[in-house]
This record gives structure tokens, sequence and C-alpha cells, in this order.
């Protein structure tokens, strides 16, 4: 069920409401109907997560067409204009660039990085939070970024659920239990769920989840005979806190009976003739 300021809502006013896309209908009415509770402050911080969550789906998307390669960290590689290579494999944004064309040119100059899943998340992450809040907000948050497996900034804000719906935009995990030890960078793989059974796994590509545990498998222990799984876990960004980051100019007009006006990733509410856009 969705709750909005205490208050549980009915989807169907919702939806008659608010102008979802086909994705966002998708979200709230496996919300609406789940028995975990949703809970938001206001109808915006349900809509800034919609948003993100769209934005994580793209920018996985985008990352697998950028030509970035995988790599364990001891032959990680990046854009040295943008970026130092740590000796750990992590790479530092220069003092010199704003952390926004950093993350920017990942996916507009794919071919000069490697890096290995989990950092790979994380670049995916950061790409839909800096569509979200622009750069201006995101270079401010995230000064002195850092990428390196698993690290990231605390605004953020990453949190981990055992309880949870599986949703576009989440951040599922395949565990390989018996991997080769020679090849420990398949000892799991770090997945974003695009929708609709497929999924986003760096060095993989996009498909099924049942195929990404079939590569894994190729990469265990000689006569391994525990395959690799889909851990019962979910990892997601704090939505509602950057949320509040998302401040947005409020516009009043007023319709016309004959009037339509057609929204994408504007944040809309409508009381009668009276529409509020938040862009």
């Amino acid at each position: 069920m969705i709750q909005i300021a205490e208050s549980t809502i009915d989807i169907h006013s919702l939806l008659n409401q608010w102008p979802l896309n086909r994705f966002q209908n998708q979200i709230v009415r496996k919300m609406a109907a789940s028995h975990i509770t949703y809970r938001y402050a206001s109808i915006q911080h349900l809509m800034f997560e919609l948003r993100v969550r769209g934005y994580i789906v793209e920018a996985a998307q985008a990352l697998e067409k950028s030509d970035a390669g995988f790599a364990n960290f001891k032959n990680a590689r990046c854009n040295p204009s943008f970026w130092r290579l740590t000796e750990e494999g992590g790479f530092r944004i220069r003092n010199e660039v704003a952390p926004s064309l950093g993350i920017l040119d990942i996916f507009q100059d794919g071919e000069r990085y490697a890096f290995e899943c989990t950092t790979a998340i994380v670049i995916v992450l950061y790409k839909a939070v800096l569509d979200a809040l622009g750069s201006d907000i995101f270079d401010s948050l995230f000064a002195g970024l850092y990428l390196w497996n698993g690290n990231y900034d605390k605004d953020l804000g990453l949190n981990k659920s055992y309880e949870f719906d599986e949703l576009p935009g989440d951040v599922r995990y395949i565990k390989n239990p018996q991997v080769d030890p020679d090849e420990m960078e398949w000892q799991g793989e770090n997945l974003v769920v695009l929708g609709e059974g497929s999924y986003y796994g760096h060095g993989i590509g996009i498909g099924a989840v049942q195929n990404m545990i079939a590569e894994l498998n190729r990469h265990r222990v000689p006569n391994a005979v525990e395959s690799a799984y889909l851990v019962g876990e979910v990892l997601r960004p704090d939505f509602q806190y950057l949320s509040s980051y998302g401040n947005r100019q409020q516009v009043h007009f007023v319709l016309g009976p004959n009037h339509q006006v057609v929204w994408d990733h504007l944040l809309v509410a409508q009381i009668g003739s009276q529409v509020f856009i938040y862009i």
C-alpha cells in the first residue's frame, strides 16, 4: 500500500489525478498492491522516487551502450583528464574537474574506462542522481568524488532491505559461492533491475537473471556442485533524503475546459481547473 502523510492513497484516484508514464504506472500499481507499506511525506516525494528510478534504468542502459570495459581493480582504467587512477584501482575526481563532468565523461567516452561491476552500479546511481538534481546540486553534494568498489558518498544514502518488492531501479546481487579462486572477479554480479524480467550486469550485459547465473556458473571451481544464486536482498538509494534537494519552482495556471496538456517528467498536481507544475 502507499501512504502519503499517513493517509492510505486510493490507486485509482492517484492515477486519475497524476499523469504517470507507463513505467511509473507499473511501479505505483505494484506498490499499491503490496503488503509492504510505502510511506511518503508528500506526493512530491513519491514522484521524485519514480523519476529517479526511471533515471537509474536509463543510466544502466546508457552504460551498457557506452563501450566502458570490464576489468578487475588491478587492470582498471579511466580518462586521466577527469580522474586520477589510484593504486587500489579507484577513480578520484581531479580537483579542477566538476564531479558531474567526470560522471558524464564515463558515458560519453566509455572506451577509455574499465572497471568491475560494483563500481559500475555506483556510477549508474550517481548518473541517475545527477539527472534528477542537476549539476549544481550534484557537484555540491559529491565534491571530491571517489569511485572504487562499493565505496559511495554518504549523501547517496544506500539502504539494504530484506523484505521488498523488486522494482525497476533496484540493485540486486548474484553470489557465486564456488567461484574459481583464479577468477575472483566472478565471485558475484551486481544487477540493476530494468523491469519486465530484464537486468543489467556490467561485463555481462542486459538479459534475464537466469542468463546472468549461467555466466557466473562458467567461472566456478572444477566439479562445482553449488550454483550461483540471486541473493534475497535489495539495495536502494535514500530517495526521500535526496528529494529534499530536488527543490522545484512552482508554476500555477488555469486550464480551460477543452485544453489538454501532456507531461513527461514534470511533477504535476491538479485541483479542479487549477494546475500546479513543479519544473
